[in-house]
């Protein structure tokens, strides 16, 4: 799998999202952008992640996939700081 396959099936199951993802291969990043995070656990986060993409991993298809989550607000902080940082 790439980067864009990763992306399209993380924005197929979050299509409220917006969805940034690097990889090589089978090791993966994903940043995921969306309302829907707002008031949810960092678990509850990863697992809705997780689930637009498990079938791959558990296939091996993906190794390993790291996710960081934001709501809109937060990602727009994020950015400031490490603009500022």
């Amino acid at each position: 799998m790439n980067p864009d396959d990763v992306k399209a099936l993380i924005a197929a199951g979050l299509p409220d999202c917006q969805v940034q993802v690097t990889g090589d291969g089978s090791h993966f990043e994903a940043i995921v952008v969306g309302d829907r995070f707002a008031g949810m656990t960092p678990v509850k986060k990863q697992q809705a992640v997780y689930a637009t993409v498990n079938e791959h991993i558990t296939s091996g298809a993906v190794h390993a996939l790291s996710i960081k989550t934001y709501t809109p607000a937060e990602w727009e902080k994020a950015q400031l700081l490490r603009v500022s940082s």
